[in-house]
């Protein structure tokens, strides 16, 4: 069969899951005993050259729910031509956005906008590998008229307009071979979480923090907001840890209302974090803004769980945040994280992507890096989050090298998992969990 007759015959879809919970990995005020997992995707075409991996992030329960509302996608996808789909993931991202029925349990936000985002990526990564270039390079190299085509400016366009993004676009494109160059050279700035999961110990954290600087990282993130003395304890066992010359950001995972974040802040402020991470709800744009006033210096960032681009709107509108943390999982997918990215390079404000879960490390160092080559041209207070779980299970995973991210040169979106890696923690029938129930029921008996 030609390239240009080639269908999507199926959509595949996995419910993987891994035991973190087990060694605390992951633990935060809120998510005491997250199980990182995902639910994952694979578009299979009829030319068999190819396919398109895809996933969503989740902690554990409830991932069999995720995989039910991609499971709902799958009519919009099964049948299209490979060649018109590749050719313009837009018409697929506005006809799953705009299903009127699938809408209603939106609209675009929760499940269902989080099913859509594994499928988009998914298509960007078959895309991508049809092209033979990593995404980052595949979307630097595109034309900024094809790129604003990408793009729903529905509910934005008060904020940012097609001008000004293809504007944006065009001017990005200027020096983008010579930073592209610099990129595969020295790779992009990462930060690290791995020291501050909440249920580490004192030892632990001290010695991952150590080891942080030692491997050439200049920031690192604390989990806090359960108990402030323990918070002030790990805080100044951290900062004796790495020296006053590292930044040290804290992440409270939505724990407060707005004047105890304000608070709380504030009493670990001799600390001298660099920002306060997720300090309430997601959604309050007030009182992120008023966190902001009652916080300074100290940065606010937040963004993993902002559900569109229209909240992140909201937030560069009223002046509520220091840092944008986009999500490549989150959304739907890298149409809408374009947006995200041209609304942030409007207003001036860095893009330092939250990472870590599952692959998630894995997919957003291209939208940053996409970011450095053709639209912000700089890495300027901007890091991208490492989590060093689980990156094992993919074919083509990160590599930090020196406190940076090796720019990723094999074709797609670094997303396609190895073939014993669903074998073994598909949920409940793979290897893994088939075992450990077993080992369950003999432990009852």
């Amino acid at each position: 069969m030609s390239a240009s007759a080639a269908r999507i015959t199926a959509v595949d879809t996995y419910d993987i899951r891994f035991p973190t919970s087990r060694e605390l990995d992951g633990s935060d005020a809120m998510n005491p005993d997250p199980d990182y997992s995902a639910a994952y995707l694979v578009l299979r075409t009829s030319a068999g050259d190819h396919e398109g991996h895809g996933f969503t992030f989740t902690i554990g329960r409830g991932n069999d729910v995720q995989v039910a509302a991609i499971d709902a996608l799958r009519e919009h996808v099964v049948g299209r031509r490979v060649d018109e789909l590749c050719a313009d993931p837009g018409d697929l991202y506005r006809a799953l956005v705009g299903d009127s029925q699938l809408r209603w349990l939106g609209p675009e936000k929760g499940v269902m906008h989080m099913a859509i985002g594994a499928v988009v990526n998914a298509v960007w990564d078959l895309a991508a590998k049809r092209e033979g270039k990593p995404v980052w390079q595949f979307l630097a190299d595109s034309d900024p008229e094809w790129l604003v085509s990408q793009i729903d400016f529905r509910y934005i366009s008060d904020a940012l307009t097609r001008d000004e993004a293809l504007e944006l676009l065009t001017k990005g494109r200027q020096g983008a071979a010579e930073r592209a160059a610099g990129l595969l050279r020295q790779g992009y700035p990462a930060y690290t979480t791995s020291p501050g999961w909440l249920g580490y110990s004192d030892e632990k954290l001290t010695l991952l923090a150590e080891k942080a600087v030692a491997d050439g990282f200049t920031q690192i993130k604390l989990k806090v907001g359960a108990d402030l003395a323990d918070d002030m304890r790990r805080c100044r066992a951290a900062r004796e840890a790495v020296g006053p010359d590292i930044r040290m950001a804290i992440d409270a995972n939505q724990r407060w209302d707005v004047d105890q974040a304000i608070e709380w802040t504030n009493a670990l402020a001799e600390f001298d974090p660099y920002w306060i991470e997720e300090p309430t709800s997601p959604d309050d744009v007030l009182g992120h803004a008023t966190i902001r006033r009652g916080v300074h210096p100290v940065k606010v960032a937040t963004g993993e769980h902002v559900q569109n681009r229209i909240v992140f709107k909201q937030l560069l509108q009223a002046g509520a945040v220091d840092v944008l943390q986009l999500d490549s999982a989150r959304v739907a997918g890298v149409n809408e994280n374009l947006a995200i990215l041209l609304l942030a390079a409007k207003f001036g404000i860095p893009v330092c992507p939250h990472a870590g879960g599952v692959g998630l490390c894995e997919l957003v160092q291209h939208l940053s890096m996409f970011d450095y080559v053709a639209l912000s041209g700089t890495t300027q207070d901007r890091v991208v989050e490492f989590v060093d779980h689980l990156h094992q299970h993919f074919l083509d995973p990160v590599v930090i090298d020196r406190g940076h991210y090796r720019a990723p040169t094999t074709p797609g979106f670094s997303a396609a998992m190895k073939q014993a890696t669903i074998d073994t923690y598909t949920f409940p029938h793979g290897a893994f969990w088939v075992a450990d129930a077993a080992e369950d029921t003999e432990g009852r008996a």
